[in-house]
């Protein structure tokens, strides 16, 4: 999720658990690490300019599940040993506080597309829920007012209750995301088994800023389909447009480092073209939209008959012309057949 998002889970949550006369410490602390996981992006550039590297790495050891408990602790011992004397007077609560301001950054993470590698350092794919995109008001807002609330009233019991609800309902937001998914999955469903797709791999993820308009990715032989289902305007069967992807340069290079990377951050949801110079460019089809796509990648040029890794090289992502209005009349409007 955005930063601004992770600053104020990190600040609601910390506080929430953090006694009342230190609330306002705990915003601060909640909200400084709760943006803490997302340095591993500064962390990462000294050692490697490559793109793929940076974007398969991102989300990975500070990320998991598996670290961060030790770094929190690390943390809190700290505080506890050479800090301020709110964390030597309520050891307990500050220790839970800190965990939580960190444990839930990685955890919101994996509700989007991205990917979050929740089990670094065990062999396993990064986890993608993939049912809120990265900014999202209708999630945030309840933090944000929350953490207001908790600022201007401080001690008052009013504050907690005030962030009490704001967790509620934001994490009520999160439940309403996997609701709507799961709607629009069976819609899908329905209309690949039609098709003779019922196997395809498929992915529904949601249009920038909303849950109400999905995208659902189906991987084909041949390249992929393109659906779109609006939970308020759309009754009928979904429509699919089916877009080429070149599935043998594909496969011919999948020894290429870059190549298998990127299919296993991506899960396979991803296009190959080979472009007029004879390089292979690969693009995650889970971030952006036709034809645009925010991480495109040339990874391999043809030398001989045969792939040849390339220092990776990323595309600048172009931003869709038609822009928010083009996608809030989409939400309401069904498309004429």
């Amino acid at each position: 999720m955005d930063s601004l998002t992770q600053i104020l889970l990190g600040g609601a949550t910390a506080a929430a658990i953090a006694p009342a006369r230190h609330r306002r410490a705990a915003l601060l602390a909640g909200a400084a690490l709760g943006t803490l996981p997302d340095l591993d992006s500064f962390l990462l550039r000294p050692f490697t300019d490559d793109p793929v590297a940076l974007m398969t790495m991102h989300r990975s050891f500070s990320h998991s599940l598996l670290v961060l408990p030790f770094v929190g602790a690390l943390i809190w011992w700290l505080f506890r040993r050479f800090g301020h004397g709110r964390t030597r007077a309520e050891p307990a609560r500050w220790f839970w506080a800190m965990q939580a301001a960190l444990l839930t950054h990685p955890l919101l993470d994996a509700f989007t597309a991205y990917g979050t590698q929740l089990w670094w350092p065990l062999p396993s794919a990064p986890v993608s829920w993939s049912s809120i995109f990265i900014i999202d008001l209708g999630y945030t807002l309840w933090l944000l007012l929350a953490c207001i609330f908790a600022w201007c009233l401080a001690e008052k019991a009013s504050a907690q209750r005030a962030l009490v609800a704001g967790l509620v309902l934001s994490s009520a937001y999160l439940g309403a995301s996997l609701l709507a998914q799961q709607q629009v999955e069976r819609a899908a469903a329905r209309t690949l088994a039609a098709m003779g797709l019922a196997d395809a791999p498929r992915l529904a993820t949601p249009t920038p800023f909303n849950i109400l308009l999905w995208r659902v990715i189906v991987m084909t032989p041949t390249g992929y389909l393109i659906g779109e289902r609006s939970l308020v305007a759309d009754r009928g069967p979904m429509v699919f447009d089916p877009h080429a992807s070149n599935v043998k340069a594909l496969a011919d290079a999948r020894e290429v480092p870059a190549v298998r990377s990127l299919q296993w951050f991506n899960g396979g949801f991803m296009r190959a073209q080979v472009d007029a110079g004879g390089a292979l460019v690969l693009s995650d089809l889970r971030m952006g939209q036709e034809p645009s796509y925010s991480f495109q990648f040339e990874v391999a040029r043809r030398v001989d008959g045969r792939w040849q890794a390339v220092p990776p090289k990323q595309f600048a992502w172009k931003a869709p012309t038609d822009g928010l209005g083009a996608l809030w009349q989409r939400i309401w409007t069904e498309p004429s057949p």
